[in-house]
């Protein structure tokens, strides 16, 4: 058995959540709703204060399923209670970022600045010029977000130029040596 979805998933208080027909899960919490529509094969049943999902068949797609439904209904709980937040930083000589309103300006060493717009539900907030933070409460959302701000500009190998998740180690390489 899965040993992540044979763990049970906690409803913390303030937390309601409804399974309707075809297993959409809507999950209402202080940070706001989710709704997601999940696989038709799993068995997802709500019982004392958890959420708990079993697998009708030991299948190798039944198996591999069971551990993702059971994900993604802990990263819903997860996101109405605490929500979610990416840090990055920018690196490099004159790369900064500019915040106003939903648009989010980077100027990253191409002739001209890069704008980007929030998605619906994702905030991003910019500290001084070098330091990006996304939230919101959908974990898929935030990631992809963050990941396309990242890809922008990714850090290089040789200088370390470029932005970066917060605590991400670039692997430096050494440069060219001159001709003797």
């Amino acid at each position: 058995m899965s040993r992540i979805g044979r763990m049970p998933v906690a409803i913390p208080a303030g937390v309601d959540v409804k399974l309707e027909a075809g297993n959409l899960l809507t999950v209402k919490g202080p940070k706001g709703t989710l709704q997601r529509k999940l696989v038709d094969d799993m068995n997802i049943a709500i019982e004392d204060g958890h959420i708990v999902v079993t697998r009708p068949s030991e299948l190798k797609k039944h198996k591999a399923l069971h551990g993702l439904t059971r994900a993604l209904i802990f990263n819903m709980v997860e996101g109405v209670t605490n929500g979610y937040v990416k840090n990055l930083e920018i690196q490099g000589v004159g790369y900064r970022a500019a915040k106003a309103g939903n648009k989010l300006t980077l100027t990253l060493g191409y002739s001209h600045p890069v704008e980007m717009t929030d998605p619906e539900g994702v905030t991003s907030t910019v500290e001084g010029t070098n330091k990006i933070t996304v939230s919101g409460i959908d974990k898929e959302k935030v990631g992809q977000y963050a990941a396309e701000i990242r890809s922008k500009r990714a850090p290089e190998p040789y200088k370390g130029k470029g932005i970066r998740y917060a605590g991400e180690k670039v692997r430096r390489k050494v440069g060219k040596t001159g001709k003797k």
